[in-house]
């Protein structure tokens, strides 16, 4: 006999926004998958490939918040990158203990076969969801994450003196 199933005080599980953005990314990532795989890269090689592609060299910490990826992952992916050639990592002589991760021209190569793959995913995401609609899900995302890091710096939700909410301030971009 199955258990009574107690009213649960809060929204149903697939109704979570964590869930919801955890499905969609997987119904994207289930298109770019299959193209990195044929180059022999995760996902998370392709971040960090990215990320430094598009910033130049970052310091692990840097690189690690830029990817989201935790320090323990970033530090067992980087020797697999580094050993292939696509990176390469130096010490700051100002800091023995921090490191500058570069993009090397074979991880450059590797971006460049990528890219047209990539971009025609995209076209085609944007063909079927509508290129109106994917800039607004691009622009509310970007919104719904300032407005979260905002309330998180400052958790009593007081506006700062002379802060300006963060619509007004998009809006004064």
């Amino acid at each position: 006999m199955a258990a009574k199933r107690e009213k649960i005080p809060m929204r149903g599980f697939s109704q979570s926004l964590p869930m919801a953005l955890l499905r969609a990314r997987e119904a994207v990532m289930r298109r770019f998958r299959p193209g990195l795989r044929s180059r022999g890269v995760t996902e998370q090689q392709w971040r960090i490939l990215r990320a430094l592609a598009h910033s130049g060299p970052l310091e692990v910490t840097v690189l690690a918040e830029s990817t989201f990826l935790l320090a323990p992952s970033l530090s067992r992916i980087l020797p697999e990158l580094e050993a292939r050639g696509y990176i390469s990592r130096r010490q700051l002589d100002s800091d023995l203990r921090r490191a500058v991760v570069s993009l090397e021209p074979r991880g450059l190569k590797l971006i460049a076969a990528h890219g047209p793959d990539s971009e025609g995913i995209y076209e085609t995401i944007a063909r079927s969801f509508g290129q109106e609609r994917l800039d607004q899900l691009f622009k509310l995302l970007r919104e719904l994450e300032e407005t979260l890091v905002a309330e998180t710096s400052n958790p009593a939700g007081r506006q700062q003196p002379g802060a300006r909410p963060a619509a007004r301030r998009r809006a004064a971009r």
